[in-house]
């Protein structure tokens, strides 16, 4: 019998458990009726470790969301409790999985939910396609994610679904900043050695071969051990090739030691646009004045014009609202934690029956949702797992008071949202 088979439900029904049955009739009962009217939803995330910043949203939307719910939520007549149980992964891919289980096993969740990063969404996906368990997820490129998990997109996968972006719209934002400025069209990229770089990184399905596609010649100065402290080797590779744009992906530590070192040997391309590393305000604060001008893609920001099918509340207002309960500037991945909840919610309300896995995974299939990151449907997605979410590219630019904005300056893929400024050489 393996994990899955011996869960507390399959104790219940052999009856292993039938002389404390007998002592307690009256608690099982009522522990019985508590877990068959209560929605439970896992919610997987890093909060704690390297990777925490994906997560400093998180208490703020789950308060935001528990709020919309209130008692619960109404399915063909009956009011369901909804309890969100979350879990720290610790930033680590085997805690992810370890927490999966316990979600599963012991707290028997009805829907999963994980965000933040392939060394969450896809160690969590794998447990909960092993086990049967629907899986919503999101904050992973999606090919990352799919490939990474060892996906044919001729099959794909049964239970587990994820939103979000991918490399081809890197791509297409990244070269959309970099084609309005006049370059050689060099690009020198480098790879954090992890479950985000790896991938991204692939020759056949990742970023280089479609940087070529657009008349860029790709210098690859290869895969970094993460936290990193040396870049010299790296550095004259890119100043030997006459590198004029650097792109690639790095974790916020090891892109601030690269980019302090190619200062201090010379080197200082038109552009860096790099995935990962300049998600964050405070990475970027870290550079100090070599942060103005820096650039990344930008998932979600004020300056969207989605708004949420749960609340009702704009882009604008979600991370104002952010930004008064923290006392930190809006991060981009408190919209995606939102709309990762607001699809949870649809899907259950339109399942009929939020206790039939069966059920929740095939309203996963059907939705066809207006959340606050856009529309999220899986009907016409680019594998039978994957929905593609809006994609714009962005500029970092100094404030003067020390901190810095990132301002939208390209939506090739994305005209809906409006470009603030042109982009600028740095």
């Amino acid at each position: 019998m393996n994990n899955r088979d011996y869960t507390r439900r399959t104790i219940l029904r052999t009856g292993l458990m039938a002389g404390s049955a007998v002592a307690l009739p009256g608690l099982l009962s009522r522990r019985a009726f508590a877990q068959s009217d209560t929605i439970r939803i896992g919610f997987v995330s890093p909060q704690t470790g390297p990777v925490a910043a994906f997560g400093a949203s998180d208490d703020y939307v789950l308060a935001q969301v528990r709020e919309a719910i209130g008692a619960g939520i109404e399915i063909n007549g009956i009011t369901y409790p909804v309890e969100i149980i979350v879990k720290d992964t610790q930033s680590s891919a085997n805690r992810a999985s370890e927490v999966a289980n316990e979600l599963m096993l012991d707290d028997e969740v009805d829907l999963m939910l994980a965000s933040s990063t392939a060394d969450t969404t896809n160690p969590v996906a794998d447990q909960c396609e092993l086990n049967e368990m629907p899986c919503i997820s999101t904050d992973t490129p999606w090919d990352g994610h799919f490939f990474g998990r060892g996906g044919d997109p001729a099959v794909g996968f049964d239970w587990t679904y994820h939103f979000f972006w991918g490399a081809g719209q890197v791509v297409d934002s990244y070269t959309s900043l970099w084609d309005q400025l006049s370059t050689n069209k060099k690009v020198g990229v480098l790879w954090s050695n992890d479950s985000d770089g790896v991938p991204l990184s692939n020759a056949t399905t990742g970023l280089p071969p479609l940087f070529a596609a657009k008349g860029y010649e790709v210098i690859d100065a290869g895969f970094h051990q993460p936290l990193a402290d040396d870049f010299s080797a790296q550095i004259a590779m890119l100043k030997d090739a006459g590198v004029e744009i650097v792109s690639g992906v790095f974790l916020p530590p090891d892109f601030t030691t690269f980019w302090t070192q190619a200062a201090q040997q010379g080197f200082r391309p038109k552009a860096v646009t790099v995935a990962k590393a300049l998600l964050f305000p405070s990475a970027v604060e870290s550079l100090g004045q070599n942060g103005n001008g820096v650039s990344s893609e930008v998932w979600w920001s004020p300056n969207h014009p989605y708004k949420s099918g749960l609340t009702g509340i704009s882009s604008a207002d979600l991370a104002k609202g952010y930004e008064a309960a923290s006392g930190q500037q809006w991060i981009q991945p408190t919209g995606y934690k939102h709309a990762l909840l607001e699809v949870a919610i649809d899907v259950l309300k339109r399942s009929g029956n939020p206790k039939d896995k069966g059920a929740v995974r095939d309203a996963i299939l059907a939705t066809d949702y207006q959340s606050i990151v856009g529309p999220v449907s899986w009907k016409n997605g680019p594998v039978k797992n994957a929905c593609q979410t809006p994609l714009v590219g962005g500029q970092w630019v100094a404030r003067g008071d020390g901190k810095f904005d990132i301002v939208v300056c390209e939506n090739k893929t994305a005209p809906e949202i409006p470009v603030q400024q042109p982009f600028a050489a740095l």
